[in-house]
């Protein structure tokens, strides 16, 4: 790389995890390289997540799973006031917090339906109890792929072990800074503006009856997740990834 420095190319090397841009400060050359290796490593991990997503494999389902941690019980001073001609929405500044929990969730790509569960805590115990009602809650003669993240919770010996005993699933992780692939993360917002943001909860038991409740809401009449332009996720020469939008399937 013309122009970088000793210390500016150490940056560059995948071994020493992510690289940051504002420790980087090169000529454009330099730049350029630095943005390169992140559609490399996107068009490698990328392909297989869009394989599963965009071109559902035959004999199996494909679930997009992710946890939506530290969801909190709040309990407001007053009713939040709805939006109103001429008024935005207002609530109260002060709260009183009841708890959190975690909500663990996987959506089906292929008809939107929604498994989910909650646990006090988000760990690679809690994770294999969700694993397992995935396997109790699909098809046995089909294959599962699950879509999801790299976090460190997904990749414990207990889950490698776990997977090794259950052939049938397989996991396909999103690169790094491409959680918006994950269509289950489109779901937690749908259940945040619905469900969450403008209720009160005066205690967690409220908060998953609330979560719940919606889960089974959605599920009586659900629609999978479409993408706005799937044939240009990625150029034909490695350019950055396309502008992207997801919309439900019907109005």
């Amino acid at each position: 790389m013309e122009y970088a420095t000793a210390r500016e190319e150490t940056w560059h090397q995948p071994e020493f995890g992510r690289p940051s841009l504002a420790r980087v400060q090169t000529p454009t050359s330099s730049s350029k390289y630095f943005h390169a290796q992140h559609r490399r490593f996107f068009r490698g991990e990328g392909s297989r997540c869009r394989g599963a997503v965009h071109e559902q494999p035959d004999n199996a389902v494909v679930l997009c799973v992710d946890e939506k941690s530290q969801i909190q019980a709040l309990e407001r001073g007053q009713p939040v006031l709805p939006m109103v001609f001429g008024q935005p929405q207002r609530k109260t500044p002060s709260y009183l917090r009841h708890g959190t929990t975690t909500l663990f969730a996987a959506l089906d790509v292929a008809t939107g339906r929604v498994i989910g569960e909650c646990h006090a805590q988000h760990r690679a115990i809690e994770f294999r109890k969700f694993l397992n009602t995935n396997n109790r809650s699909t098809p046995k003669e089909l294959d599962v792929h699950i879509v999801m993240d790299n976090y460190a919770t997904h990749s414990t010996p207990k889950i490698q072990t776990w997977l090794k005993n259950h052939p049938r699933f397989h996991f396909d992780f999103v690169p790094t800074y491409s959680s918006w692939l994950n269509q289950v993360e489109r779901w937690f917002a749908l259940l945040t503006e619905r469900a969450i943001e403008r209720a009160a909860h005066r205690s967690t038991r409220e908060l998953k009856k609330a979560i719940f409740d919606y889960v089974e809401a959605h599920n009586e009449d659900p629609k999978p997740f479409i993408w706005g332009s799937p044939d240009h996720l990625v150029g034909p020469m490695g350019s950055d990834v396309a502008r992207m939008s997801l919309d439900t399937a019907a109005a």
